[in-house]
């Protein structure tokens, strides 16, 4: 008999799923409001939380001046799904390509036994698992928008997964880590198809971001069932001072 988390229709087709062209946007004035900084135009997280920026629209001509209103003057943030110049004044500081992959009917989520939840008390363990593995941002309190699990060997922290943004019908999977030592073990597999379960248990779809360099890392989700569905260029820029 197939797992119950294999019953939940996957029929909408990726090209529909238009919330995520702006997913944190999505997120921001959605399941993650609570979380917002900002206004109708841009709105941000704390920067404790995360370092993400979303804009509403950029075909508004006043974006420029309330991005420098929310981060402040000779900040630097990232942006996703710009691709325009940069107005007088601001500073390209890099520049990267990324890919957006979402959950398909392939994909069958399963709870693992082994891993344990983390929380408050797990932080500093965290943040050391993701300075030494460098999976993408995550900050003191990342832990709160979602639910975040590990697994343990001799008591260490070894490797990690969690939830991240929440755009309206979807959460994205993020700061999936592993330590050397434990690698080719099966363990990220393992934590991205227990985070899956939990997000189809609540009714969502799963999403998952990667730099499009991420070759492997992108192989081994295809492999569990997640499919592309765009490709995005990600900036760091700086406002004028």
């Amino acid at each position: 008999m197939p797992h119950p988390s294999t019953a939940v229709p996957l029929d909408v087709p990726l090209a529909d799923a238009e919330v995520l062209d702006n997913a944190q946007w999505s997120a921001l004035t959605g399941p993650q409001a609570s979380f917002a900084i900002g206004g109708d135009l841009v709105r941000r997280y704390p920067e404790d939380v995360a370092p993400f920026v979303a804009v509403r629209t950029w075909d508004d001509p006043a974006v420029w001046d309330a991005l420098v209103d929310l981060v402040g003057p000779g900040a630097e943030f990232g942006l996703s799904g710009y691709a325009g110049q940069l107005p007088p004044g601001w500073e390209l500081v890099s520049h990267g390509e990324g890919v957006q992959l979402v959950e398909t009917a392939a994909l069958v989520p399963r709870p693992d036994e082994e891993v344990v939840v983390l929380g408050a008390d797990d932080v500093p363990e965290m943040l050391a698992l993701v300075e030494r593995n460098q999976p993408g941002p995550f900050r003191p309190r990342t832990y709160e928008l979602g639910r975040y699990i590990g697994i343990r060997r001799g008591g260490r922290l070894v490797a990690m997964a969690g939830e991240r943004v929440r755009p309206e019908g979807w959460t994205e999977i993020s700061a999936v880590a592993v330590d050397v030592g434990e690698r080719r073990k099966g363990l990220a597999s393992r934590l991205v198809l227990d985070v899956a379960f939990h997000i189809r248990q609540r009714g969502d779809r799963a999403l998952l971001h990667a730099a499009a360099a991420n070759v492997g890392a992108i192989a081994a989700y295809e492999r569990l069932g997640f499919a592309l569905r765009r490709r995005s260029r990600f900036i760091t820029v700086r406002t004028p001072a």
